[in-house]
């Protein structure tokens, strides 16, 4: 084992593609965590807006708009 990680630090090319495949690793499981949360976050948001709904604190159209204004504005 102690070999395969001097073999790795003495070639310049393999340790740059060990970097660089590491930092992209990296970076989709941290954008996929992100966006796996935010996913989850408006899932809650949105049985919190049917709870209080249920409990009349709101109207369903009230509810509706709130529901809309979470969403993401396209463009076009």
């Amino acid at each position: 084992m102690e070999s395969i990680f001097r073999e790795v630090i003495a070639d310049e090319d393999r340790l740059m593609m060990v970097i660089v495949g590491s930092v992209a690793v990296i970076w989709i499981v941290i954008g996929t965590v992100g966006k796996v949360l935010t996913a989850m976050s408006r899932e809650r948001t949105k049985r919190e807006i049917a709870a209080y709904i249920a409990e009349g604190s709101i109207s369903p159209e009230q509810g509706e708009r709130l529901v809309k204004a979470d969403r993401p504005r396209s463009c076009g």
